[in-house]
């Protein structure tokens, strides 16, 4: 399965835009309920004015609000946020943390989130399930599980080691463009042959 998914896609990454691991975090807090082509619209106007936690805590939830307005929650991410901005430099000297614990520990951020920053910022072998993630894994019959944390466990163990660091990418991309919730492509999925899911789509 993982074979064919690197095959066709030997270099996959996050569609979220960012230049560092704290554009990272803040992009990835903004698109929990939002798309990723909606945060990449926002932050392209945010970062360039505040792109470090002292630049954001500096700008306030104030100045923050009207670049992150169009985004779903934005009250709430806002002031997630500062909040996290606040501890990176209280706790942290203004760096994002590698360890999960610590992430976790910033306001606006959950297990998820530190998944996708340790995998993607710091290249650590995570697995972040999201829906996309959840229904590819149950539908495949990869690691089904009945919680988002069951699949990440069965994910852990299932996926070959070679494939852990992209794993996490290939699965969510595949969710997102082929094996999609309501009709899934399955004409055109390169592991149709490998899938158990049984409800499979036929070509038009």
């Amino acid at each position: 399965m993982f074979e064919r998914l690197r095959a066709a896609n030997p270099h996959p990454t996050t569609e979220l835009e960012y230049a560092s691991a704290f554009e990272l975090l803040i992009a990835v807090i903004l698109s929990a309920q939002a798309t990723d082509r909606g945060v990449n619209i926002a932050t392209r106007k945010l970062f360039p004015v505040a792109n470090t936690p002292q630049a954001l805590l500096a700008l306030g939830e104030d100045g923050l609000l009207p670049y992150i307005r169009t985004i779903g929650l934005y009250k709430n991410k806002g002031k997630n946020i500062i909040a996290t901005c606040r501890l990176l430099i209280e706790q942290h000297d203004g760096d994002v943390p590698r360890e999960r614990d610590a992430l976790e520990a910033l306001p606006g951020v959950g297990r998820k989130t530190a998944n996708v920053v340790l995998n993607t910022a710091f290249g650590e072998p995570t697995m972040a399930v999201d829906t996309h993630i959840f229904r590819v894994a149950n539908r495949t019959g990869l690691a089904p599980g009945k919680t988002v944390l069951a699949v990440e466990k069965k994910l852990l163990k299932n996926v070959p080691a070679e494939f852990l660091q992209d794993a996490h990418h290939w699965l969510i991309l595949h969710g997102r463009y082929v094996c999609k919730a309501r009709k899934p492509n399955c004409p055109a999925c390169p592991i149709a042959d490998l899938c158990s899911y049984r409800r499979k789509t036929r070509a038009d």
